[in-house]
């Protein structure tokens, strides 16, 4: 398995300082190669946004260098049977994922408290190993499954999420609702953080596409799939210059947040 990958990430129309943050990672194992990537979105509400979404970067980057060799020790025998999802690598990973994020929470909760602040971050990550990937998420950045057509993977943590769920709002309600972007549950502006875990089969063509919000409120899934689908050549060149014309079509669309987004095609 290879990886053909693209980030592109900009400060948008409005804001200063770009509060998002981005990690890609890929690495030869003992069980092939893996893939990493994660994206931070800083609370625009709060100061020192971009201090939260780095410091989680930071903190996952090490994770990925230094405590996932060790969970790829235990995933030899899984591997041989073709999988790695449902068994005792995931949960570990699971778990492992679970405590780094924990600890950051507590990190950046104790900065806050030390500077009288508060600050905090979302996160969305994929992990592709073998022919599964495993998602992690807390907040509202997203993972899409980009094949012959586009996939939402991840739920948002979201007040308007929620009532959507509940039959309070339908999904068109809640894109032009005031409260979209209000958190449920962010690292470091949150008491306890519970990510949510989700893992599946890699596709046989396409991709993934992770991003904060700002890449997706002014465009459509089928821009998407337009400039990033399965059909669009997997050059890392044009699969940026899509990510680009996308971003650049959210801001000539008046989107006033930071805007970051990965894509990651399986070749």
């Amino acid at each position: 398995m290879d990886f053909r990958i693209a980030i592109h990430t900009d400060v948008g129309i409005r804001k200063k300082i770009n509060q998002d943050s981005a990690l890609v990672k890929v690495a030869e194992t003992s069980l092939g190669r893996v893939a990493f990537a994660v994206i931070c979105d800083g609370m625009g509400g709060l100061p020192k946004g971009e201090l939260a979404s780095a410091t989680m970067i930071r903190r996952l980057s090490t994770w990925f260098d230094e405590e996932f060799p060790l969970l790829l020790k235990d995933a030899g025998s899984e591997a041989e049977y073709g999988s790695f999802s449902g068994g005792r690598f995931q949960n570990n990973l699971e778990r492992s994922l679970r405590d780094v994020i924990r600890e950051g929470n507590a990190a950046l909760k104790s900065y806050g408290h030390e500077k009288d602040t508060s600050l905090g971050t979302t996160l969305v990550s994929i992990l592709m190993i073998g022919h599964d990937y495993f998602l992690a998420n807390v907040g509202d950045s997203r993972v899409y499954q980009v094949t012959q057509n586009v996939y939402q993977l991840t739920k948002d943590q979201t007040i308007v999420q929620r009532e959507v769920d509940a039959g309070r709002l339908t999904p068109e309600e809640a894109e032009n609702d005031v409260r979209r972007s209000v958190l449920l549950q962010c690292i470091g502006a949150s008491g306890d953080v519970e990510p949510v875990f989700e893992s599946g089969r890699i596709p046989e063509s396409g991709g993934f596409l992770l991003c904060s919000d700002g890449f997706r409120h002014r465009i459509t899934v089928q821009e998407i799939l337009e400039y990033l689908g399965s059909g669009q050549p997997a050059d890392e060149r044009e699969m940026k210059e899509g990510l680009v014309f996308l971003t650049e079509l959210c801001k000539k669309r008046n989107e006033h947040d930071n805007i970051t987004a990965v894509m990651i095609r399986v070749i």
